[in-house]
């Protein structure tokens, strides 16, 4: 990064820099989250809600797929920033070259084990007998796309701390769009059903994958990317690798949370007027809609990686600290709207995905209400834990993550609807927000007063030099 960059990121003000950085960020996850969303939006108007069912019960190796790209994609993007504020171009460049190269490994390894253990997938994921036949179909094509998929995203996350988040936002709308255009014409004009939407959706993960390759190949502006760097350094792959593990568990726990939610709905909602295929199908919705506000929640946390992670490298705790409030802030915004949204609109939000009869919509209403209560709560833990990830914490930030999404959620989960019913599926989100947010306060009171300490050390070092 160049000195006049580095000065930005000292000297600008701190809001000017998150709308810079943020919105590019926010646009690009919210674009990869609508992949999906896109796919269940056409099925469920071309296909009927069994075939919105399958994507559901797919869905997850497409999060299992995205965590290990952000897990490697972000952590590199973290360490690239802190070495960028430490002026150590040697062991950016380092990173740069082994990330690519774990990117592209991690992908192909994936696909295919996806593909040997899809049976057991299916399965572990709450198919019924009715979705099965849609899900397989989609599941076989949905697996080819998931390297480009990997690479696509990872390398995103690279772009964005190399100072070109406009060019990362780019890249993903462009994919997005070739799915958009492609999905309508696959499904309705060439009646290809769920074959249609997965080819569609992998069309649009190669061509960003491709921008990507293209961009850190010829126009990296911190980091030049050679043979030499990729060959694998555990030391460096070390570094970088746990600062994305907050990011791998915020998506995985999505998936931890779906398999769990999807068989504990399919075992309770057949004991109830609804039946199995209603709450499986509603609930991977309302997860998906949940994802778009995460997106945008992580983005705006992901997308000041770039200015926290230099300006605490420089020292420049203050402006860190700004930042830190700063982004709180717009966090609760975030999830102040979506909470009213979801309690005010609910069968406005659902019909997007089609429409049903009573009882589908009466569930889909009750989901939004219950599930998304504490939206609010859920947008400042995450933010809180990418920050942490930002300032190079991988332990208090993975702690996070872990407490809401594996230690609570999931226990809650199977515990709640053995005295609620399916409808106590629905209750262990918010319960897990509530929870958590007390660890939310812990840590960021404990955050603040480091920074404060640091602060004030810099201070008197400099009285004691003007004093010299």
């Amino acid at each position: 990064m160049n000195q006049n960059t580095n000065n930005y990121l000292a000297e600008e003000r701190i809001g000017k820099l998150l709308l810079k950085f943020s919105i590019p960020c926010i646009m690009s996850l919210l674009v990869s989250s609508l992949y999906n969303i896109v796919d269940q939006i056409f099925i469920g108007r071309g296909v009927g809600y069994l075939g919105n069912g399958a994507t559901n019960v797919v869905f997850p190796i497409t999060v299992i797929s995205l965590a290990i790209a952000l897990m490697l994609g972000d952590g590199a993007a973290a360490y690239l920033s802190l070495c960028q504020g430490k002026k150590d171009v040697k062991s950016g460049n380092k990173s740069m070259g082994n990330v690519v190269m774990l990117l592209v490994a991690s992908g192909v390894i994936m696909a295919v084990l996806f593909a040997v253990f899809k049976s057991q997938i299916l399965t572990a994921f709450g198919a019924t007998k009715n979705n099965l036949p849609y899900a397989n179909e989609y599941f076989d094509y949905i697996i080819l796309g998931i390297p480009f998929f990997v690479v696509g995203n990872g390398l995103n996350s690279i772009i964005r701390a190399d100072g070109s988040p406009k060019f990362a936002m780019i890249t993903t709308f462009a994919g997005c769009i070739i799915n958009v255009i492609l999905d309508p014409v696959a499904i309705f004009t060439l009646h290809m059903g769920m074959k249609g939407a997965a080819i569609a959706t992998i069309a649009g993960q190669i061509v960003t994958a491709i921008c990507g390759i293209v961009y850190i190949l010829f126009r990296a502006k911190t980091f030049k990317l050679t043979l030499k760097n990729m060959i694998p350094d555990m030391a460096v792959i070390g570094k970088f690798v746990p600062l994305g593990i907050s990011s791998f568990l915020t998506q995985l726990s999505i998936v931890v949370i779906m398999g769990v939610m999807n068989n504990v709905l399919v075992k309770y909602g057949a004991m109830s007027k609804y039946g199995a295929d209603i709450p499986l199908t509603v609930v991977g919705i309302v997860m998906k809609v949940f994802q778009i506000v995460v997106s945008v929640c992580i983005g705006i946390a992901a997308g000041s990686q770039p200015i926290v992670g230099y300006n605490y490298g420089a020292g420049e705790y203050r402006r860190v600290k700004e930042l830190f409030t700063t982004i709180i802030k717009a966090e609760a915004i975030v999830g102040l709207v979506s909470m009213l949204l979801f309690e005010l609109f609910p069968l406005q939000i659902t019909s997007i995905f089609g429409s049903e009869d009573g009882l589908y919509n009466e569930f889909a209403v009750l989901s939004f209400r219950i599930f998304l209560s504490m939206i609010i709560l859920t947008c400042i833990q995450k933010s809180t834990s990418v920050f942490l990830q930002s300032l190079g914490k991988p332990v208090m930030a993975m702690g996070l993550s872990l407490l809401r999404d594996f230690v609570l959620s999931v226990p809650l989960a199977i515990v709640l609807p053995m005295f609620f019913g399916v409808e106590g599926a629905l209750l262990s989100a918010p319960v897990a927000d509530i929870v958590t947010t007390v660890a939310v306060v812990l840590m960021s009171i404990n955050v603040v007063k480091e920074l404060d300490s640091k602060i004030n050390s810099d201070e008197d070092d400099a009285m004691e030099a003007q004093v010299a």
